[in-house]
């Protein structure tokens, strides 16, 4: 597993419930360190083994834990290159939604090693999408649950009124449904293209 991954997950719990929360979780697996290196990897069982200890530290089940940690991403000051990364998608939540089967493309840009899941957006009509997210490549963890924490705190950062449901597990994907109730439901967060830039 990529170092970002669990970083992510260290940074959720130090930045949320403090550093001594992360290092009193990390230190029941005896791991020989209490910090993980963005750009090492690790063996897949040992994110397992965090999220399992994180999970029963904090009394979140899997599923919420990964979606605390995908809203996190995009929500706290700590994760604003993310977040600006996810908004340069689009000038508003539709364009966004649909920019994200390039995003892990993007990312690769970046991170040549990431391998984030394959994302694939289906516009059903009517305001609905589905969007078929699989699995990351040479693990079982599945990651719906962070896009699900994403999709809905983006929605947020564009102003966007949107269900965001996990529709439930394939063979090789997860499906989130996305249902946009309203484009222009509130007053997105501001976003500048760059430094001197105009606020949108």
């Amino acid at each position: 597993m990529h170092g970002l991954v669990n970083r992510a997950i260290e940074r959720f719990v130090r930045d949320t419930y403090g550093r001594d929360v992360w290092i009193g979780t990390i230190h029941k697996l005896d791991l020989g360190f209490t910090e993980f290196e963005a750009m090492m990897t690790y063996e897949p069982r040992i994110t397992e083994q965090v999220l399992t200890v994180v999970g029963n530290r904090l009394a979140r089940g899997r599923d919420d834990l990964l979606e605390d940690i995908g809203t996190y991403l995009v929500s706290h000051p700590a994760t604003e290159a993310l977040r600006r990364l996810l908004r340069f998608g689009g000038v508003d939540y539709v364009d966004f939604l649909h920019s994200l089967d390039d995003l892990p493309e993007r990312a690769r840009l970046a991170v040549a090693d990431l391998g984030l899941p394959g994302l694939e957006l289906q516009d059903r009509g009517g305001g609905l999408y589905h969007l078929h997210v699989g699995l990351p490549e040479g693990h079982d963890l599945r990651l719906g649950p962070v896009v699900v924490g994403i999709l809905r705190a983006m929605a947020d950062d564009y102003g966007a009124l949107a269900l965001v449901e996990h529709q439930g597990d394939g063979a090789d994907h997860e499906i989130i449904a996305v249902r946009l109730l309203e484009e222009g439901f509130a007053h997105g967060r501001a976003f500048a293209l760059g430094v001197g830039g105009s606020a949108a």
